[in-house]
């Protein structure tokens, strides 16, 4: 897997909680999206771990080509087809 796969075409509305720690799936093919759930072994991709700054809902990326790696910034709107 050179590329990335694209897990939806819309961003995951989830609801983070302050200090905790999520492991963001980059490879887009975990099967607890947004999520990692291990599918990326094997491959050059490995999950963007974060801690949560503040309990808060945020649009988190599906289509894997955020700029701000697991939050939505709206290149899902540049996916043709």
């Amino acid at each position: 897997m050179d590329k990335a796969y694209i897990a939806g075409r819309t961003p995951m509305r989830v609801d983070l909680v302050k200090g905790e720690r999520y492991a963001f799936c980059t490879c887009g093919a975990s099967d607890k999206q947004p999520f990692c759930d291990g599918s990326h072994k094997g491959t050059k991709f490995s999950p963007e771990v974060f801690v949560a700054e503040e309990t808060q809902t945020k649009s988190m990326c599906m289509c894997k080509l955020s700029e701000s790696p697991q939050f939505c910034d709206g290149n899902h709107k540049r996916i043709k087809g």
